[in-house]
C-alpha cells in the first residue's frame, strides 16, 4: 500500500472509498442524464437553458456560504455527511419518477437543481475535510488525489452507461438508478469504525466564523492566488458539459451515446491525472502552473478541432491538465491551513470554485447559442491562461519576498 494508493491502507478510508466510487458512477450518469433531458428533450438544443440549470444547482455555494463552512467545522462531519447522502438521494428519486413519468418540466428540473446544490453546499466542505478524520495526515495529499481519482472514475463510467440507456430507455432511469446508488455511501459512512476516527480541532463556534475564514486567507498569498486560480477556471474553464454537449450535438452531429463517449474520453485523462498526483509525495505549485498552460493550449486546440475523434483525444489532455491543477490546489489549501480553520478554509475553496459556476454557465451558454459552441471553448482557453498569469504573478512575489527575507537573516 506503499506509493500511489498508500491511504488504502486506513481501514476507514478503504471503506469510505468503495461507497464514494459507487455514488460518484450513479452522480455522474445523473449529470449526463440532466444536461441531455435538458438541451434534447425539454428545449430546441439551447445550451442557454443546461447553463442556467447548472448554474441553479452550484448558486448555494455562494449562498450557503456563511452556513457551510461553520457546519464543517462545528458538526460531526459524519452525521452531516449522512443528512447530506440521503438529502440528495431522495432528490434523485422524486426526479426520476418525474421523468419516468413524463410530468417533469423544465421548471422543475431548475428547482430540483437548486435543491440538490443546497444539499451539495453542505457536503462539499465536510466531505473535503472528513478525509483528514480518515488517514494520518502525511498521508492527506495522497487520500485528496486518490478522491480525486474515484470522482473522475464516476466520470469516466457515469456518462458511457447514461448515454447508452438514453438511448435505450430514456433518461428517467438514470435518475432512478443515481437514487439507489447513494446507499453505497450511506452504507460505508454507517460501516466507519468512529473509534477510528482522526480527532481533529475544531472552530470556536463563534456565529461569525467565516468571517475569521476571509481574514484568514486573505493574510495568505499562497492562499489568495489559489482561490483566485479557482475562481477562474471554475468560472470560465470548467464548463464541460456545456462545451462537449454543444459540440457534440452541433459541431459533430452525435446524439447521447456519442456525447456520452467523449464525457467519458475526458474522465480517462481526468483519472491519469489525479492518479499522477496521488503518485507524488507532496502538491508543488509547479505543476499548477504546468497544468494551467496545457489547459489553456487544449481548449483552444479543441476549439478549433473539425475531427471527432481528435477532439476527443484533446479532452483527454484537457482532463489530464484539469486534474492536476484541482488536486494540486486542493492539496495545497488543506496541508496549508491551519485545522482550526480548515473547514472554513475548504468551503471558501469549494464556494469560489463551484459558486462561479452561475455566473460562468450562463454566459459560456449563451455564447454558444449565440456565437457557436467554439467561441464557447475559447472561453475556457482564455480561462486557463489568465489563470496562469496569476500563478506566474504570485510565485513571482514569493520569490521576491523569500529573497528579502534571506538577505534580512544574513544581516
Amino acid at each position: 500500500m506503499s506509493g500511489t494508493f498508500r491511504s488504502l491502507r486506513h481501514h476507514n478510508y478503504r471503506v469510505w472509498a468503495a461507497g464514494a466510487i459507487v455514488s460518484n458512477v450513479g452522480t455522474w450518469m445523473q449529470r449526463t442524464a440532466q444536461d441531455w433531458l435538458v438541451l434534447a428533450e425539454l428545449t430546441n438544443h439551447k445550451a442557454s437553458a443546461v447553463g442556467i440549470v447548472i448554474g441553479l444547482q452550484f448558486a448555494p455555494q455562494l449562498l450557503l456560504l456563511p452556513f457551510t463552512g461553520y457546519a464543517a467545522d462545528n458538526f460531526d462531519r459524519r452525521k452531516l455527511l449522512l443528512v447530506t447522502q440521503v438529502a440528495m438521494g431522495l432528490l434523485a428519486l422524486g426526479l426520476g419518477l418525474l421523468v419516468v413519468t413524463g410530468a417533469v418540466r423544465l421548471w422543475i428540473v431548475d428547482v430540483f437543481a437548486f435543491l440538490l446544490g443546497c444539499a451539495a453546499a453542505f457536503d462539499a466542505p465536510a466531505r473535503q475535510t472528513f478525509v483528514s478524520e480518515l488517514v494520518h495526515e502525511e498521508d492527506l495529499g495522497n487520500a485528496v488525489a486518490l478522491n480525486s481519482t474515484s470522482f473522475n472514475a464516476g466520470r469516466l463510467i457515469g456518462p458511457a452507461v447514461a448515454g447508452i440507456l438514453i438511448a435505450a430507455v430514456g433518461s428517467g432511469p438514470v435518475f432512478l438508478i443515481n437514487a439507489a446508488s447513494y446507499v453505497a455511501v450511506i452504507g460505508s459512512l454507517m460501516l466507519i469504525r468512529r473509534t477510528e476516527i482522526r480527532a481533529t480541532d475544531r472552530g470556536s463556534g463563534a456565529r461569525g466564523g467565516i468571517a475569521d475564514g476571509w481574514r484568514y486567507v486573505i493574510g495568505r498569498p499562497d492562499l489568495v492566488a489559489s482561490m483566485v486560480i479557482m475562481f477562474l477556471i471554475g468560472t470560465f474553464g470548467f464548463n464541460f458539459a456545456i462545451y462537449i454537449s454543444t459540440m457534440s450535438l452541433k459541431i459533430f452531429h452525435r446524439g447521447a451515446d456519442g456525447y456520452g463517449f467523449l464525457t467519458s474520453v475526458m474522465a480517462v485523462g481526468s483519472i491519469i491525472g489525479a492518479l499522477l498526483s496521488a503518485g507524488r509525495d507532496r502538491p508543488q505549485w509547479n505543476f499548477v502552473m504546468l497544468g494551467l498552460g496545457v489547459f489553456g493550449v487544449g481548449c483552444g486546440l479543441a476549439a478549433i478541432s473539425n475531427n471527432y475523434l481528435l477532439y476527443g483525444l484533446i479532452l483527454a489532455i484537457v482532463g489530464i491538465a484539469s486534474q492536476t491543477v484541482t488536486t494540486s490546489i486542493v492539496g495545497l489549501v488543506q496541508l496549508g491551513s491551519d485545522p482550526l480553520m480548515r473547514g472554513r478554509v475548504m468551503a471558501l475553496l469549494m464556494a469560489i470554485s463551484l459558486g462561479g459556476t452561475p455566473l460562468g454557465s450562463p454566459i459560456v451558454g449563451w455564447i454558444a447559442d449565440h456565437f457557436g459552441p467554439r467561441w464557447a471553448m475559447g472561453v475556457g482557453a482564455s480561462a486557463g491562461i489568465g489563470a496562469l498569469i496569476v500563478g506566474l504573478l504570485y510565485l513571482r512575489t514569493a520569490a521576491r519576498t523569500r529573497a528579502v527575507e534571506s538577505l534580512e537573516a544574513l544581516r
